[in-house]
């Protein structure tokens, strides 16, 4: 079988890179658990074990070893949802007249790099939208796009995120912006002033440096989210007590959905998102969960829609991705490659299929994506 692939190598592994440029903060904010070796098939279920929240003892003097206190290790599982492709046909024709003209190589490497960027951004929304649906809390003004006359609100979210024990001080916690609170944060005076930002990064290159521990990312796939319905709902809860997240409701109607903003009446001073949709009278808020005791019958108000920019540490999300599962005995494939970009950490496989004067070209990914912690992510609403 001839090896179609080897002579365009390097123009894959290039188109790779190209796209590893793009703006998509959420993939080099999150942990990439990617292996070009190992398949998958959409349906596997991934594993991981995580521990709870322990207590101390006093220490009893003894001639006699303690047993010790027991433990539990909860088992969290994630998904591969998706497995896609893009196809590209070539008969001897096309590529008879592309060569008479640019070149076929020129333009499969275009085609390759624009590929890749559909799967790369399919992968950032997933990315996008488990992260604000799986956060913890909120800062901010639904509406309304930050850094409007100030960073102040860096200095918020870190707050909650160190209220909630995440740590700061390792060098992975992300800040991902879209475009336009981007815009404000880079017409911030006090960040393009050398005397004041310590350097020309912003001023002369429109580098967003880190700030108050936090790497500046941006992101195209930032999502608006629309509320739900909800409204006239009340606590259901009689011993309300801190960290508490799981929220039972009576009366009230509408929805309240994934990635909604709930406050409740005697804990003004905080705003938490909703992790799983209202069903069977109850929903769930981000871990750590509530910051106050509650009483019986607070009244729950869902705000308003949002953008959802997101501070997140790297351990609270994973992107799991494989290439895509192929019988035991292989398929019709005549040449395989698979393309892992350093940049990104995303991996593609490239497969030449060969029909009658006919050959067609499918670059291909398999992922799923979790937010482990919610406990480590906060929103910053625009």
């Amino acid at each position: 079988m001839a090896n179609v692939l080897t002579d365009l190598a390097a123009d894959l592994y290039k188109a790779a890179d190209l796209v590893g440029r793009e703006l998509v903060g959420f993939i080099p904010a999150s942990t990439i658990n990617s292996n070009g070796s190992e398949r998958v098939a959409k349906g596997d279920v991934i594993r991981a074990s995580f521990t709870r929240e322990v207590s101390a003892i006093d220490i009893s003097e003894s001639m006699t070893i303690p047993e010790g206190t027991d433990q539990t290790v909860d088992n969290k599982t994630m998904t591969i949802t998706k497995s896609r492709a893009v196809q590209i046909p070539y008969t001897g024709e096309d590529i008879r007249h592309l060569n008479n003209g640019i070149g076929f190589e020129t333009v499969y490497g275009d085609q390759i790099a624009q590929a890749m960027r559909t799967i790369c951004n399919e992968i950032e929304v997933d990315l996008a939208d488990a992260a604000y649906k799986g956060s913890s809390r909120a800062f901010g003004t639904a509406g309304t796009t930050p850094f409007a006359s100030n960073f102040n609100e860096v200095a918020e979210l870190r707050k909650i995120l160190v209220d909630n024990g995440m740590p700061v001080d390792d060098g992975q916690v992300s800040l991902v912006l879209n475009t336009a609170a981007g815009v404000k944060l880079r017409n911030l005076a006090s960040l393009q002033q050398v005397n004041t930002a310590g350097n020309d990064s912003l001023l002369r290159q429109g580098e967003l440096l880190n700030l108050q521990g936090m790497s500046i990312k941006e992101s195209h796939q930032i999502q608006l989210h629309t509320k739900g319905t909800g409204t006239g709902y009340l606590l259901n809860d009689a011993s309300s007590a801190l960290k508490d997240s799981v929220i039972a409701t009576d009366t009230g109607s509408g929805t309240i959905l994934a990635g909604d903003i709930v406050t409740f009446a005697g804990d003004a001073g905080n705003k938490y998102v909703v992790n799983s949709a209202l069903g069977a009278g109850s929903f769930s808020i981000g871990t750590p969960g509530l910051r106050v005791a509650l009483a019986d019958n607070a009244a729950i108000t869902v705000g308003n829609d949002y953008t959802a920019n997101i501070a997140m540490h790297r351990r609270a999300m994973e992107l799991a991705i494989r290439p895509p599962a192929v019988p035991a005995s292989g398929d019709a494939a005549t040449d395989v490659l698979t393309v892992s970009d350093d940049r990104s950490g995303l991996v593609f496989e490239v497969r030449v299929y060969k029909g009658y004067r006919k050959t067609m070209i499918e670059i291909a990914s398999a992922w799923g994506v979790k937010v482990w912690k919610p406990d480590m992510v906060a929103t910053l609403l625009g």
